[in-house]
């Protein structure tokens, strides 16, 4: 690890980017709003931009099996924004690792906006994964605000998985894309929000393209007096299909908002939404508590593989 990345740092690295250690492709690590570390590879290049704070992120025609990570960590208040734009090669198929972790220690907030702009070129596919956690034994507010933007070209596959681990106070998520013809796009969002936290995730998928389809699986588990309000949204121009999916488990005094909308501008746009809000079945606590975990242990057995 580059000589600026502490015990603190590493906790968060591990946590919302599985890194250990340095890994093999290329990778940026960005720490209270300055690269620490970076390296691209012969076909993964990471430059910074002229104009603005953030990365390009270039992957080359037919790159296959390669991984970038791109976490962020933030370790001091104040407010750090950036903006990084991927360009996934033709016929390309990549994974992407990024998430941000705040430690805060502070009476003062400390934010990160993240925008990513992705443009996936005709047959290429892409994993994302973006794990968000924040700690600190500060007063501070510990916010995250990450902004997605998705356009994927004929043939193009994307598969992203954004989750939010715990310790975030206030999120606010904005997440849209643009599929054209024979494109796919897998968004499963999970969420744990607890104490007085509040979150807003806006997921809207435009359907251009003949034969493109989307899943959006939403599955959040809201304590304490925290509150959550979920807007996915999937409209359809053409010949496509689409599917929402909403799942909440509600504990305690907290309020959770599922507000799904399906749009069809044609005829043969084939659109569903599903949608549920409830508290943990009480037949699976006994279950459990029957094979000997306490009533704790087993309520934190069902959150864990429902948020899975």
């Amino acid at each position: 690890m580059p000589s600026v990345i502490d015990n603190v740092d590493k906790k968060i690295l591990e946590t919302v980017a599985d890194m250990q250690e340095i890994p093999s492709g290329a990778y940026n690590i960005r720490k209270n709003g300055q690269a620490v570390g970076r390296q691209s590879t012969e076909n993964i290049e990471i430059r910074p931009k002229e104009d603005k704070p953030g990365i390009d992120i270039i992957v080359k025609p037919g790159t296959k099996g390669e991984t970038v990570h791109i976490p962020v960590i933030l370790t001091i208040e104040g407010e750090d924004e950036v903006y990084n734009t991927f360009d996934i090669g033709e016929g390309a198929d990549v994974l992407i690792v990024a998430g941000c972790g705040i430690h805060n220690c502070g009476s003062k907030r400390a934010q990160h906006n993240g925008i990513h702009d992705f443009i996936v070129r005709k047959g290429a596919k892409v994993r994302y994964v973006e794990k968000h956690y924040g700690e600190g034994e500060g007063t501070g507010e510990r916010i995250l605000n990450p902004t997605t933007l998705v356009e994927i070209e004929e043939d193009g596959r994307v598969e992203m998985e954004m989750v939010q681990i715990r310790g975030v106070d206030s999120t606010q998520r904005d997440t849209r894309a643009k599929l054209h013809k024979n494109t796919f796009l897998l968004i499963t969002e999970r969420m744990l929000t607890h104490g007085k936290q509040t979150a807003e995730s806006k997921i809207t998928v435009e359907l251009f393209g003949e034969n493109s389809s989307t899943q959006i699986i939403s599955r959040s588990v809201a304590q304490d007096t925290s509150e959550q309000i979920f807007y996915p949204r999937v409209v359809g121009y053409t010949d496509c299909r689409g599917h929402v999916q909403c799942d909440a488990i509600i504990m305690h005094d907290a309020k959770v908002r599922s507000i799904p909308e399906i749009s069809a501008q044609h005829a043969d746009a084939q659109l569903v939404h599903e949608a549920a809000i409830g508290k943990i079945a009480g037949e699976q606590l006994i279950k459990l508590m029957s094979l000997g975990l306490s009533e704790k242990e087993a309520e934190d057995k069902i959150l864990e593989g429902f948020l899975k």
